[in-house]
């Protein structure tokens, strides 16, 4: 892609700009991560319940940030990436492979960029681990991490209440309320919480009563 074609694209997503919160912890004992349930498109609210979290096998997750087609489809064709390399190896693959699978789409695409933004996260032999991938395919290992339009607001309640190596029971409370400030405060976030503990057991995903008494 040319340069005037990628800023060109640039000042498209400016426009379309996407609002959303995503939120991810790694604890002693497995993953955190959480999203609000608002699609904007600008100032225009799309859908009141998108789902941003992203089932990619039965102990690895995804949240999406960014242009709402773009990640769909990359979820997607993980998703059956990740199910021919454990045919291939065999075996199960680790969270680490699969981000770098995904960095390596986007990388190849960096002239033409999907406009997105990672967190896939996951428990296997090495424990659990998250990592973050940006519209270039830059990759990252993160502790904790927000992405999006609300992560201002979210990362300030991570840092003052996120205590150092916290275990799932721990981190749920303030993930929910670093979501919730987010919210509050960022107009393209919204309209409930989504939250699922990735842990060596698999995933279980909270539900509405479960996330009110962690905000109670």
């Amino acid at each position: 892609m040319l340069p005037q074609e990628l800023n060109e694209k640039k000042a498209l997503y400016e426009k379309l700009k996407h609002g959303t919160t995503t939120v991810g912890v790694v604890c002693t004992d497995g993953v955190v991560l959480a999203t609000d349930r608002r699609v904007t498109s600008g100032t225009y609210v799309a859908h009141k319940k998108g789902r941003k979290l992203f089932m990619l096998d039965e102990t690895r997750v995804a949240t999406i940030a960014g242009l709402v087609a773009d990640a769909q489809m990359i979820m997607d064709f993980l998703k059956s990436q990740i199910s021919l390399m454990k045919l291939t190896n065999r075996g199960p693959v680790t969270t680490k492979s699969i981000a770098t699978f995904a960095s390596n789409i986007l990388f190849s695409s960096r002239y033409y960029p999907y406009i997105v933004q990672f967190i896939i996260a996951g428990y296997d032999e090495r424990g659990p681990s998250m990592y973050v991938l940006d519209w270039f395919g830059s990759l990252t290992e993160e502790r904790f991490i927000t992405t999006g339009s609300g992560s201002p607001y979210a990362i300030g309640v991570l840092e003052a209440n996120l205590k150092k190596d916290p275990r799932v029971s721990e981190a749920l409370p303030v993930v929910a309320r670093a979501v919730r400030s987010s919210i509050e405060r960022d107009p393209g976030s919204g309209e409930g919480i989504d939250i699922v503990a990735i842990t060596e057991r698999g995933v279980t995903e909270l539900s509405d009563t479960e996330i009110a008494k962690l905000l109670a």
